[in-house]
């Protein structure tokens, strides 16, 4: 049985941090973000998995290699000129997945979740696809999924708030965890060669239809990790020892004066005698200087912004400070 991660997307709201790489191949406590994802499923006996690339592919690439460090064998598609949605990925690897059950995963997650229990609720209940699911117990800005007898019925528009769903109610939502389990007949629904994504495309002209799309609600770890407070703050809560530690990256030169707090430091940084750094990012190659001081941020260096055309709309504002782009965390995210 194949698996496929999901690792085209653009990583808009992680911006600066993306610049240079696509989301899944940012860092996460010594791996690519991704390696973790193929290191998952590895566990659960998948040993073909097909890794879709479009921006920024030779980051993810180099992330992963030919996916044996992970345990994998990676199949590469390249989706070219033009990124394909999440239907649309799945088109352009069918002649890898058609052959048989495949699972589908998101190459921006950490979890644990037990794959082998979502393949029994997805064996037992004979479903054409089976979404695997979890309570948004925190109300966050996740769609909310609609179950009905341990089936899929739909998607609500829109986000639930902390005081009940869109409706009033006060039961906990469901959320989809960006892992899916499908069966080759999906592609009956996938139109060849174009842009599209997976719930317009197939989740709700299946559901119209009557096909049975199994809901496994699961238990169990699991992150996601879209925006820069999301991956500073996970970062830290998975580190040995708590929160109050820091992530310190490869030939990172650290003064002996320096006070660092809560932070994630990528690889060859040079933080001076004196500097001060307070839950912050400090990607690839940035100097702090001497003297200078920084809380709640995300640094790259000026530089890097030579590598886009412009900043993303959805991404956090930021600002030159001598050579480097600070964009500070306490924005209304989007």
């Amino acid at each position: 049985m194949k698996a496929m991660i999901l690792a085209a997307g653009f990583g808009t709201r992680l911006f600066p941090l993306t610049i240079d790489r696509t989301k899944p191949a940012i860092p996460f406590l010594g791996k690519p973000l991704v390696g973790y994802v193929a290191e998952y499923l590895a566990k659960y006996g998948f040993k073909e998995v097909v890794v879709n690339l479009h921006h920024q592919p030779n980051s993810v690439m180099r992330a992963l290699g030919d996916g044996s460090d992970f345990g994998v064998k990676i199949h590469y598609t390249h989706e070219e000129p033009e990124i394909l949605g999440t239907a649309g990925a799945l088109d352009n690897a069918r002649h890898l997945l058609e052959d048989e059950t495949f699972l589908i995963a998101n190459g921006k997650i950490i979890t644990d979740i037990d794959i082998n229990a979502a393949l029994e609720t997805h064996r037992s209940s004979g479903a054409l696809a089976t979404m695997v699911l979890k309570e948004n117990t925190n109300f966050e800005k996740f769609t909310e999924v609609k179950v009905s007898d341990g089936l899929v019925a739909g998607f609500e528009p829109g986000f639930p708030d902390s005081h009940g769903n869109k409706d009033g109610r006060s039961n906990i939502p469901m959320m989809f965890t960006g892992i899916h389990i499908l069966e080759p007949r999906v592609f009956d629904y996938i139109p060849r060669g174009v842009y599209s994504d997976i719930v317009p495309t197939f989740y709700n002209p299946a559901i119209k239809k009557g096909e049975k799309i199994a809901a496994h609600i699961a238990k169990g770890k699991w992150f996601e990790l879209s925006t820069i407070p999301r991956y500073l703050d996970i970062s830290l809560n998975m580190l040995d020892g708590g929160p109050e530690r820091n992530v310190i990256g490869l030939n990172s030169d650290i003064g002996e004066s320096a006070v660092i707090k809560r932070s994630v430091i990528w690889d060859n940084v040079r933080i001076e005698n004196g500097a001060a750094l307070s839950h912050a990012i400090v990607c690839d190659d940035v100097v702090i200087k001497e003297g200078e001081s920084y809380e709640n941020v995300a640094i790259v260096t000026g530089a890097m912004l030579g590598h886009c055309e412009k900043i993303p709309e959805k991404a956090l504002s930021g600002e030159m400070v001598g050579d480097n782009y600070v964009v500070p965390l306490d924005q209304e995210l989007v």
